[in-house]
């Protein structure tokens, strides 16, 4: 009993999904077997979302992470962190309350899992609006973990049993790309995605796919010059590294081939050109890890869903996904050496 992983699992904003999948997921006998779950998050939010997912869960607040292992089947051990009042977590609505809240959730786990009384951390999603009501201005839980881990050369990846995808640059604005595609981000990119993917997956030398950033591989220099002047060099220092990767290549038909094995992972230059495909295939499967951290952290793929919010209906089926993953992780070691966090 007692070796099992202690996993700590962020609730995300209280206004959307996050506490609905939450007690979803604990709600599977599954998740009990292979891990030691706790939520960091809202006695009153978590209470909500029982009523409307699964009466028959009860909520158990704990004061340290370690008392999760003693409670009994059919309880949610909680870590309350915050004591919100129902106009702080209105459905669907960010508020000040709500986002300071989330921050101080999410440095908790890291903490706990960087002292080492956690074995990793799940997130379920944030809303970035509301984060930066509080004043924290961080585009995402990558970034803001990465700060809190110490980390400069962290990789955001997201991963299904088809398709892994890591990014370059990951929440910027799409004017901005082509400044920060340098060559030293894609080589660090490429590196940290072998690296990680090889300990994964067990595969010792992944086969990665990197993208073009320009329609056509820039089509000789017409459509711009980054695929000649950043990415060709890049890759070609990664090859002489030793690391299996091809490219540029053009990433209007790289998904079509990599979908049917080819490659083992696809590294892309931004946001949308990776996640678009990836979501096609796993919306409801993938899962988000921080390669490069000195902890294993995971997280569903998709954000708040404050439409869905307080209906019950929002799929669990992601965050299931991130706790087996987080708990894998955990229990074979993979977090050695800074490679998942």
């Amino acid at each position: 009993m007692h070796n099992k992983p202690l996993i700590a699992i962020t609730m995300g904003d209280p206004c959307g999904v996050g506490p609905e999948i939450i007690v979803k997921a604990l709600g599977y006998p599954l998740i009990k077997d292979i891990s030691t779950p706790f939520v960091i998050g809202d006695s009153a939010a978590l209470k909500r979302a029982i009523g409307v997912c699964d009466p028959t869960l009860s909520v158990r607040e704990i004061a340290e992470p370690e008392e999760a292992r003693l409670l009994p089947g059919g309880t949610i051990p909680l870590l309350p962190l915050s004591r919100l009042t129902a106009a702080d977590i209105r459905y669907g609505q960010p508020t000040v309350a709500a986002g300071d809240a989330v921050y101080r959730y999410i440095c908790a786990a890291a903490r706990l899992c960087l002292d080492g009384r956690a074995a990793a951390m799940v997130t379920a999603p944030i809303s970035k609006e509301a984060m930066h009501l509080a004043g924290h201005a961080y585009p995402g839980h990558t970034e803001l973990l990465a700060e809190l881990c110490g980390s400069s050369d962290y990789v955001m990846m997201l991963a299904g049993d088809v398709l892994r995808v890591s990014l370059v640059t990951i929440h910027e604005a799409l004017k901005d790309v082509p400044r920060l595609v340098t060559p030293e981000r894609v080589l660090k990119t490429i590196r940290v995605t072998a690296e990680g993917i090889r300990r994964l997956t067990g595969i010792p030398r992944p086969r990665l796919a990197v993208l073009a950033l320009n329609p056509h591989c820039g089509e000789g220099g017409m459509f711009g010059d980054e695929e000649q002047r950043v990415i060709a060099p890049a890759v070609a220092a990664a090859r002489a590294e030793g690391i299996d990767a091809i490219g540029p290549l053009s990433a209007d038909t790289l998904f079509y081939f990599a979908q049917k094995g080819k490659y083992d992972g696809v590294v892309a230059m931004y946001h949308d050109q990776g996640l678009i495909p990836l979501k096609m295939l796993h919306f409801d499967d993938g899962v988000n890890i921080t390669l490069g951290l000195p902890i294993v952290r995971t997280s569903v793929d998709h954000g708040t869903a404050y439409d869905l919010a307080g209906t019950g209906r929002a799929s669990e089926r992601s965050l299931l996904a991130a706790i087996r993953m987080a708990a894998g992780m955990a229990a074979s070691g993979r977090s050695e050496n800074g490679i998942y966090g």
